[in-house]
């Protein structure tokens, strides 16, 4: 067996047993945001051409990062940030903070793209036998919120996702290397439990004063 069939097949292994041992029903982890989006994806995007993964936490150099979602596809690996609000968004890309307004209150918003950036340098890293471009930042807004100002390129509200989604359609992985990206994002994550959580949010209290 050459070195890259070995690679696939310890994957495939590590993607069952990941599903096995030291998993809890997700439904005790995702806020309503989080929640409502998988539920979207998983109606439209089936195997063998998706493979979604959830509340997926992964070890980096400064401590941890913690993704909403990571679709993995033929098409990209999609890094994704749910984000759940009321109100108007005035946003800009470029911005660190974006503005909400809420019955004639403003509220400064974490920049969600700044904020996902992490999550994809993380899966870049750990999928470092993918082109760069193929692990993909998106942002998705699945409340009632209603931008005001352009919507930023890789932000969607729930429905324009699905629809670029359904858009897609050059391959740029192929189906033996999302065997391996799915295999490889389960042996690093770690266990989806309420431990996990609080340690992330700690280090990031500890670091920033904030979580990402």
């Amino acid at each position: 067996m050459d070195t890259f069939a070995t690679h696939v097949l310890v994957s495939l292994v590590a993607l069952v047993v990941g599903y096995v041992i030291g998993r809890r029903p997700m439904h005790l982890f995702q806020n309503r945001s989080e929640a409502e989006l998988r539920g979207a994806i998983l109606k439209r995007c089936r195997p063998p051409d998706f493979h979604l993964l959830n509340h997926v936490t992964l070890r980096t150099k400064d401590g941890t990062t913690q993704i909403d979602h990571l679709l993995v596809s033929r098409f990209g690996v999609f890094v994704i940030e749910a984000k759940d609000y009321k109100g108007w968004i005035f946003a800009n890309s470029a911005d660190r903070h974006w503005t909400q307004v809420l019955f004639r209150a403003k509220f400064r918003l974490r920049n969600p793209i700044h904020q996902n950036y992490k999550h994809v340098c993380a899966v870049r890293e750990l999928l470092n036998f993918l082109p760069p471009e193929a692990v993909i930042s998106v942002v998705v807004f699945t409340g009632t919120a209603e931008f005001r100002t352009p919507m930023p390129d890789g932000v969607y509200y729930l429905k324009g996702f699905l629809v670029h989604l359904a858009g897609v359609n050059r391959e740029v992985i192929p189906l033996s290397h999302m065997q391996l990206c799915v295999g490889r994002l389960e042996t690093s994550r770690l266990a989806v439990s309420k431990r996990t959580d609080v340690e992330h949010v700690q280090r990031l209290r500890d670091r920033y004063g904030d979580n990402d």
